[in-house]
């Protein structure tokens, strides 16, 4: 007579083979409705939240190659690598620091810039990535950010920026302060040239970068329910000992007080700016009156909500004087 025991062991061992059958990470739980999903669907869905509309982060090199046309894109600037020239030390070396956010991303640094087509219209476009030390602005952020501003220059193409961003790299000291102004700088030499920056501020935009390009655009869009700051929450209510407000810091807060232009859901994100800086090279070459019309623009796209957000202010009376 078999022993029970004999019994039950081959069941335990083909438990566990059909459980490591099933790869690791393909499911992903929605930190807002807790609604589990299937990841390669999520992805699809560019890390948007099938259920409830979402939007979780996406990595700087997906959102590029996800945003520009397919096969148009090249990358800029990858020669550009760090460097700890301070030798910093806190709780761990900065070099150590570099390494294991190297080895987790696959990136070199927390920013790549690319030059492509969005809609068969040549850009420049760069992203940055938060799972690179979270993503804050070092010497190489900043020197990728001038090589781009140099190549929309050079090739006179829009730029676009996706900014998530904790702020200035503290481990480069005032390397990484510097880049604020550097930044800044490059994007006057945009402006003189009658080129347009858009901005698009993803979650969360937070310190050095918040104070500096991300808030430097001529158009300025954020993602919905986006955190964009310079301190955090918690750091302003302790420092003021007061509760602050319902949503404070949210892109939509920011809308409602006039600091962001307008909210566009990630999926629509391709049509919208694509309508933007369509209108925007045509009022360059010829300005744009308050009623924008669909005859000037390329294709035939005009999203009314840009239109309103960047056609210059206009008098009633003086346009009836005109008529």
């Amino acid at each position: 007579m078999s022993n029970w025991l004999d019994k039950i062991v081959p069941s335990l061992v083909r438990s566990e083979t059909r459980k490591s059958s099933v790869p690791e990470g393909l499911w992903h739980k929605c930190v807002k409705c807790e609604s589990v999903l299937y990841r390669p669907e999520l992805e699809k869905n560019l890390n948007v939240c099938t259920k409830c509309g979402h939007h979780m982060r996406l990595t700087a090199r997906m959102r590029l190659e996800t945003f520009l046309d397919k096969d148009s894109f090249t990358e800029l600037a990858t020669e550009v690598e760090p460097v700890d020239r301070l030798k910093f030390k806190d709780s761990k070396k900065y070099k150590d620091r570099l390494s294991a956010a190297q080895k987790s991303t696959g990136e070199k640094d927390a920013l790549i810039a690319m030059k492509g087509t969005l809609k068969g219209m040549p850009v420049v476009a760069v992203a940055f990535d938060f799972q690179f030390m979270g993503g804050s602005m070092g010497a190489v952020v900043g020197e990728r950010f001038v090589r781009a501003v140099n190549e929309a220059l050079a090739t006179k193409v829009p730029m676009i920026c996706f900014s998530a961003s904790g702020g200035a790299r503290m481990q480069e000291a005032l390397f990484s302060l510097m880049q604020m102004a550097k930044t800044s700088a490059a994007l006057q030499k945009m402006r003189e040239a009658g080129l347009p920056y858009v901005s698009v501020l993803t979650d969360p935009v937070y310190g050095g970068v918040s104070a500096s390009l991300a808030m430097l655009g001529d158009l300025n869009v954020a993602e919905p329910r986006a955190l964009i700051g310079f301190a955090g929450p918690r750091v302003i209510e302790q420092t003021v000992r007061e509760k602050l407000p319902e949503g404070f810091q949210r892109s939509e807060f920011l809308l409602e007080h006039g600091q962001v232009d307008m909210i566009v859901p990630r999926l629509e994100l391709r049509d919208r700016l694509y309508s933007a800086l369509a209108i925007f090279m045509h009022q360059f070459a010829a300005p744009v009156v308050a009623e924008v019309s669909t005859e000037g623009t390329a294709e035939g796209v005009v999203d009314a909500d840009v239109a309103e957000a960047i056609a210059p202010d206009t008098d009633p009376e003086q346009q009836e004087a005109k008529q």
